[in-house]
């Protein structure tokens, strides 16, 4: 038996020990995997144990634990030609949680990092924002207006299987495998000073030159921000950073040129942090850290893959975020398990297919050494099943800001065979300060379909 004793000592961590500076704090509203899921209550519209108000663990698949219908990719949208029908039963969440009275001066969001499918968020009986629509996406509301500080808070979160965007179904739901529904990945708050560090992009290459875009959050001018590269030995030479931020600022660029450092490769997966601080006349308003690694990627037209100067040859398999007793829910020791695997098939590359992964199984990737193609849902099959114009450009920008950072990320795919939205190219490089190439799954070098000088055909 879990200890709930054990859980409430745990819920409230900081992102990282810091000596000086206010720390952006997590509270986790859920577990962290498929192990040690947090109770809610739970309604399910339809299937079975429908129709009456239980619990369910979070994060998870609905169908796992006993609720709903299962379904099929393939399934149709209606019964029919020996197919069973898409079903589209919906469920509903309550939790209640208490926040630190403490946070009342403070910026506070919601996390989510994937809910199958469309994601209606209540916090205190109001809107947090906008229906969520894309199952493999991290999404987050600002909820600081909602919260009860000190007090009892409640939650709710009412989940579509069937997204209300067509095209959203197309992408994930009529594919060549299991669809699910549910909260299947973490639900958390994250609490920021009223000036705050709210991301960072970092483009770090192999011949010691570094960028960070920092993103900012209510700053009123007077600021400053500074970095600094540490290593396992010690602080990197050069990487001493700082510019000035304007009131109302959103963005500063901190850029080094380093010596010394040792370069990431899948065979050396060396990671270095970034320590940033946001100061004002000294006082040190935020501070946050974030891995990285040093490598560069150069495509050239008719030769190869080229990484920090030398060629790679790129040999590795798809891999699916899924384990047969909980679905898509899966664990940082599940990710751990599979490039460990992967590793010792005397790979060196991964595929998401066919949607971005969990964040842990990145991480992993950057520090046991994995080349990954991060890829954007969508299903294809050469008929076009992608997301729509407007729900694409979100999810690109969701998926990127998550995983710009890390190293393992050499290339983004843009939907599988078919499942390309061309006009969703140009996304990718809005949001990603390295500019990675743009790959269309199955696409044959030379046709209309191809893009840039990668041969990504399928099949042959």
């Amino acid at each position: 038996m879990k200890s709930k004793f054990a859980l409430l000592l745990m819920v409230v961590f900081c992102e990282s020990c810091l000596a000086g500076g206010e720390k952006t704090e997590v509270q986790y509203l859920s577990g962290r995997g498929k192990d040690d899921g947090v109770k809610w209550k739970f309604y399910c519209s339809g299937g079975r144990n429908s129709g009456q108000w239980t619990t369910i663990d979070v994060p998870s698949c609905w169908e796992l634990k006993g609720f709903g219908n299962y379904n099929y990719g393939h399934d149709g949208m209606k019964q029919g030609k020996g197919r069973p029908a898409k079903l589209d039963e919906h469920g509903k969440y309550k939790y209640n949680f208490k926040v630190s009275s403490k946070w009342e001066s403070k910026r506070v969001y919601i996390f989510f990092d994937g809910v199958m499918t469309d994601a209606e968020v209540k916090v205190n009986g109001k809107k947090a924002g906008a229906v969520h629509q894309g199952a493999f996406y991290q999404f987050k509301y600002d909820v600081t207006k909602l919260l009860n500080y000190g007090g009892e808070n409640l939650l709710e979160v009412k989940v579509s299987k069937q997204s209300a965007n067509a095209s959203v179904n197309l992408a994930e739901r009529d594919a060549d495998y299991w669809v699910f529904g549910g909260i299947f990945r973490p639900v958390y708050l994250k609490a920021y000073p009223e000036e705050f560090i709210e991301r960072v992009a970092i483009d770090a290459k192999s011949d010691g030159g570094f960028l960070v875009d920092v993103y900012l959050g209510g700053c009123r001018g007077g600021d400053e921000v500074s970095a600094e590269i540490v290593g396992a030995d010690g602080k990197l030479d050069g990487s001493d950073m700082s510019a000035g931020v304007l009131a109302g600022g959103e963005k500063v660029t901190l850029g080094a040129k380093c010596s010394g450092q040792r370069n990431w490769s899948a065979e050396t997966p060396e990671l270095y942090e970034v320590r940033l601080q946001l100061k004002r006349g000294g006082q040190v308003l935020h501070e946050v850290r974030q891995k990285f690694g040093f490598r560069t990627v150069e495509v050239k037209a008719g030769d190869g893959v080229y990484l920090n100067g030398k060629k790679i040859k790129i040999k590795g398999v798809n891999r699916h975020c899924f384990w047969p007793d909980s679905g898509r829910t899966t664990s940082r020791e599940l990710s751990v398990e599979d490039i460990k695997l992967i590793k010792e098939m005397n790979m060196n590359a991964v595929r998401m297919s066919h949607y971005p992964p969990d964040s842990h199984f990145l991480e992993e990737c950057d520090r046991l050494g994995l080349y990954v193609l991060d890829e954007l849902g969508g299903w294809g099959s050469w008929s076009g099943e992608c997301y729509d114009t407007a729900v694409g450009k979100k999810l690109v920008k969701e998926m990127v800001e998550r995983d710009v950072c890390h190293p393992c990320v050499i290339f983004w795919d843009n939907g599988n065979e078919g499942g390309w939205n061309t006009e969703l190219d140009g996304e990718f490089a809005k949001h990603d300060s390295q500019g990675r190439a743009v790959l269309h799954p199955g696409a044959r070098i030379g046709s209309k379909h191809s893009i840039g000088d990668i041969d990504v055909e399928h099949y042959i």
